[in-house]
């Protein structure tokens, strides 16, 4: 690994692809956070970003100007992904870490006129300050080491994204749980207090409890484009299956909302989940 490795400080460290000059994937703390292809930022080889892109591409259609808020920056693979498919977009990105960011921007240069704003602020501050009204897609997807930050999954801070979206805006968050979801259906319930829909995909292996794995959440005042997303989550090599409406309600049935004064970072993966070597 020493000869294709990049190390910032200890722990973090860009870590060449042998089968791809310009794609590295960023590895903090053992856990792989991103991966930015710098030939083609389409190239997004995370199942999760995979499905994240997806309801990306259901909601705005290519080239569509949008403007989208990102809590958690690390390599930035979703928004470079948004300023080559929608390259007129919009974008802030609220990342606290501004050494890894001036860091990734130096080996990772983000292209010209990307329209990607990075903000050292983190998520809970920055989109306190945003106007109301102001994003048509928050995207969630902010970890500390391998966990998602508590501040980050609470009906408060779900209500002030609510307040952030536009009339038609959708919030995608990015979790990691196992079944039966004892963290995830409490975020999910925080969700459904916030917003009138809400969608759950998670591998199906994730969903029976076989596996530790990533669940994207989806929610909004509107409804929201269920078919066409589960269309293109379960077509992938890694497909997703997706839940909403009574099959939602079913799974998050009895579970509390995570508050203010009874917060908890997401669990613990088991040691190999999205580890290097």
């Amino acid at each position: 690994m020493a000869e294709h490795a990049i190390v910032l400080r200890p722990g973090t460290v860009l870590i060449r692809d042998p089968a791809r000059v310009n794609a590295y994937t960023l590895r903090i703390g053992g856990t792989d956070q991103s991966y930015v292809d710098l030939d083609d930022p389409s190239n997004l080889e995370f199942d999760y970003v995979q499905r994240i892109a997806d309801l990306i591409d259901v909601l705005a259609p290519p080239a569509e100007r949008i403007r989208v808020v990102h809590v958690g920056g690390a390599a930035m693979a979703i928004p470079r992904y948004l300023a080559a498919t929608r390259p007129r977009s919009a974008q802030v990105v609220l990342e606290p870490d501004a050494a890894l960011t001036a860091w990734v921007r130096e080996w990772l240069p983000l292209p010209r006129q990307s329209g990607i704003k990075v903000r050292a602020t983190d998520g809970l501050a920055g989109v306190a300050e945003l106007p109301d009204g102001y994003a048509d897609l928050v995207v969630v997807d902010a970890f500390l080491g391998a966990r998602v930050p508590a501040e980050l999954t609470t009906v408060e801070f779900f209500a002030d994204v609510a307040r952030v979206v536009a009339p038609r805006g959708v919030l995608a968050i990015n979790l990691t749980d196992r079944g039966p979801f004892g963290y995830g259906r409490r975020v999910a319930a925080g969700l459904l207090e916030a917003f009138a829909q809400v969608l759950w995909s998670a591998e199906p292996s994730t969903m029976k409890g076989r596996r530790f794995g990533n669940v994207i959440l989806a929610a909004s005042a509107l409804p929201l484009p269920v078919l066409d997303y589960a269309q293109r989550a379960g077509s992938g090599p890694y497909p997703y299956r997706v839940l909403t409406g009574s099959r939602l309600t079913q799974l998050v049935a009895g579970a509390k909302p995570f508050a203010d004064e009874d917060v908890s970072p997401s669990p613990d993966p088991p040691f190999d989940f999205f580890r290097g070597f």
